[in-house]
């Protein structure tokens, strides 16, 4: 990968296995727009980001070096070798067939506070209200970073809240948990960042102690936040694509089941219906 940089602008030449689409409206992140030119305006870590792909496949990332190499870059996965986890991957057949069909697909490494809130949020829900969501609640109580982007607000700006304001943004019955987790967040009961250092069987048991986290949202949080490439969140799709693995999953997965799971989850959404 080379890198330029202009002002205010960061070019990177030669980036393997990375689709802006597939990647940012795949479900594991909800604050990313398509705008009409094509590009994708987003935020993360109290940063915007308008990202785009030009003719000659370049991205082209409107923000400054400083803030690409101390958030864009690990936020991207840059310095994970994808095309060579694919290639690994591509030993169990369905896998293979779906990267050649969806190539492109990365993980990306949230905020650990933000992944965890999203999918508390998104329990019984569908993309587009998760997302609206998500929307007011950054827009209402988070802190501005341009004229039309808000930070993710933090757990002590959130813990100020009633369960009333959370379902005041339509978040409904989770309003409850969102608040719980907020307060324990702020007063310290609840350390992300000492999770985030744990193996992953325990992280796991540290998340599933949290009022109104169960099994999928831990291992949504522990893969799209806590950088657990290993976890393998399984919902209905994935039920549904384990059916083809009835041994278990294959070898070939072993250390990037998060990065399998992906290409699969797109896979089954567009042909298990």
């Amino acid at each position: 990968m080379i890198i330029e940089a202009k002002e205010n602008t960061v070019i990177l030449k030669g980036v393997k296995c990375l689709d802006l689409a597939l990647t940012l409206d795949c479900g594991q992140a909800f604050r990313w727009e398509k705008e009409k030119d094509g590009s994708w305006s987003g935020a993360a870590f109290g940063k915007f980001l308008n990202i785009r792909k030009n003719e000659n496949g370049d991205l082209i990332l409107k923000t400054t070096l400083n803030d690409f190499n101390t958030v864009w870059s690990h936020y991207f996965d840059l310095d994970r070798d994808y095309a060579e986890i694919c290639e690994k991957l591509k030993e169990d057949r369905l896998v293979s067939s779906t990267i050649d069909e969806y190539y492109g697909i990365r993980i990306l490494n949230q905020e650990p506070w933000e992944a965890l809130v999203s999918f508390v949020i998104s329990q019984q829900n569908n993309i587009k209200r998760i997302k609206g969501i998500i929307k007011r609640l950054c827009d209402t109580y988070g802190e501005k970073i341009n004229n039309e982007w808000h930070a993710f607000p933090s757990a002590e700006a959130l813990s100020r809240l009633t369960v009333e304001d959370f379902e005041a943004l339509g978040a409904g019955y989770r309003g409850k948990y969102i608040k719980k987790l907020a307060d324990d967040v702020a007063s310290g009961v609840i350390n992300l960042d000492e999770i985030k250092k744990m193996n992953l069987e325990d992280a796991k048991k540290a998340l599933l102690d949290i009022y109104g986290v169960g099994i999928k949202v831990a291992n949504c949080a522990l893969l799209f936040g806590f950088q657990f490439i290993e976890c393998f969140p399984v919902d209905v799709w994935m039920k549904r694509v384990l059916a083809f693995y009835p041994n278990g999953l294959p070898e070939c997965f072993k250390g990037y089941e998060g990065i399998a799971q992906q290409y699969l989850f797109h896979w089954a959404r567009n042909n298990l219906k």
